[in-house]
C-alpha cells in the first residue's frame, strides 16, 4: 500500500497550477515534480518549504498528516493533551 505523505497533487489542482509550472518556477525537471506529486519520491524539507512559498501557502498544507498526529490534536482539542 502506498504512502500518501504529501498533498503537492491535490493542491496543485486546488490552485489550478500544474506540474510543469511548478517545475519551472523551482527550476526542477519535470519529471522529478512528476514523482513528488504522485508520492513515489518525497521533495526535501528544503524544496518543501520552497514549493509552499510558491504556491503561498503554510507548508504543513503540503503534508498528510500521520496517525499520532492525529492522535495528538484529538487529545489536545479535548484537554488531555
Amino acid at each position: 500500500m502506498a504512502k500518501y505523505i504529501n498533498r503537492l497533487k491535490v493542491v496543485l489542482a486546488e490552485q489550478h497550477k500544474t506540474n510543469l509550472w511548478l517545475s519551472k518556477k523551482l527550476g526542477k525537471d519535470p519529471a522529478t515534480v512528476s514523482k513528488w506529486c504522485t508520492n513515489t519520491a518525497q521533495p526535501s524539507l528544503e524544496t518543501l518549504h520552497d514549493i509552499a512559498e510558491c504556491l503561498n501557502i503554510d507548508v504543513r498544507t503540503l503534508l498528510n498528516p500521520n496517525e499520532s498526529a492525529n492522535a495528538y490534536n484529538s487529545a489536545a482539542h479535548c484537554g488531555n493533551g
